[in-house]
Parts: structure tokens; sequence; C-alpha cells
């Protein structure tokens, strides 16, 4: 089971997707991919400081969001996103607070996250992390 960050759900909507990124994504079965509420709102933040703000919203939901279905960041997740920002801050390695939340939901469901920001997951403890968009 893989949860989607915001870069591989971005992915999804650029003229010229990355065409490995898009074969590993067409070769698993659509019940097995997932993203955060925490992702909706990156993307939804994206658009809105967009001109076209609207219709690019819209294109998110009809050719993104559409098609995954989305965890709710909740209780359990909040409790683990809370240990791992303890965590990070006793080790002196900080991370995006987006980023805490949407492995910490990953985490809870023992989903890996599919990221092209590899480097701001690695450091989340029991989180596992691959990323589909290197170049092949």
């Amino acid at each position: 089971m893989y949860l989607l960050d915001t870069t591989a759900l971005s992915e999804l909507i650029k003229r010229h997707p990355h065409p490995g990124f898009m074969l590993r994504l067409h070769q698993q079965p659509a019940r097995t991919l997932f993203t955060s509420t925490i992702c909706v709102m990156e993307l939804r933040y994206g658009a809105s400081l967009r001109a076209d703000h609207q219709t690019f919203w819209r294109r998110i939901e009809q050719e993104i969001l559409a098609h995954v279905e989305m965890i709710e960041f909740g209780e359990r997740e909040a409790w683990i996103a809370g240990d791992v920002l303890a965590h990070l801050k006793r080790t002196g390695k900080p991370v995006g607070l987006e980023d805490v939340l949407i492995g910490a939901t990953a985490r809870a469901y023992g989903y890996t996250v599919v990221t092209r920001n590899v480097k701001h997951f690695q450091g989340l403890p029991e989180v596992k992390v691959e990323d589909w968009l290197s170049t092949t």
C-alpha cells in the first residue's frame, strides 16, 4: 500500500509527467493508492495562489483526487506525529510539519510514502519511503 505525497500527486497534472513514475503508478492496483488530507491541503494551497485557481482546483479534483482514496488525519496520526516531532527535536533533525503529518499518516497505516522528497521523510522513524520520480 502506498501513500502518494504532494510531489507524487502533482506529477499527475503536469503537461509531461515523468514516464517512469507513470509506468510505476499504472503497475499498482488502484486499491493500493492513497493520499493524506494533509496533501490535499498542500494542493489546495498551491492552487489558491494561482490566478486561475478555480479552474486549476477543478482539474486537481477531477484528474487527481477522484482517483485516490484520502486518509483523514485523526487522533492516531496525531499521537504518532507528536512522538515523531519530539524525537526530531531531541535529535536535532528538524523536518517540515506537513511532512511529519504525512509521514505519521503513512506510519499509522503501515503504508510506504511515495515522494520526490525522500530526504524529507528519511529521518522519520518507522516510515518507509520510495522515490518513483527519480530518473530511470
